[in-house]
């Protein structure tokens, strides 16, 4: 008799630490995975949408304008005559609207 009434509270807690672990995971969705998604997905449509004149930085650092766009490169123009061949995914932002 002491033995099945051990046992009970052992099954309850087990629920409710599932419960806890699957509270957890749905948090962690809430606040980590969707933003980070959604940041990517915006970050896609930038770099689709590149056209010739964009000001852009890229992941280093350096500034520059589209020249030229293909499917996965981007020429930009520095400096002068400088021109980079830099790959679309090494471009970050779109600085036009804050250059003064």
């Amino acid at each position: 008799m002491k033995l099945l009434q051990a046992a009970a509270p052992a099954a309850g807690s087990s629920a409710g630490m599932w419960i806890m672990l699957l509270l957890v995971f749905v948090v962690m969705w809430l606040f980590m995975i969707r933003p980070q998604r959604k940041q990517q997905k915006e970050l896609q449509n930038f770099r689709n949408s590149l056209k010739k004149g964009d000001k852009v930085v890229t992941v280093g650092g350096i500034y520059g304008e589209i020249v030229e766009v293909n499917d996965k490169t981007a020429l930009i123009k520095v400096d002068g005559d400088v021109k980079l061949r830099v790959d679309k995914n090494g471009l970050v932002k779109d600085y036009s609207e804050t250059q003064q």
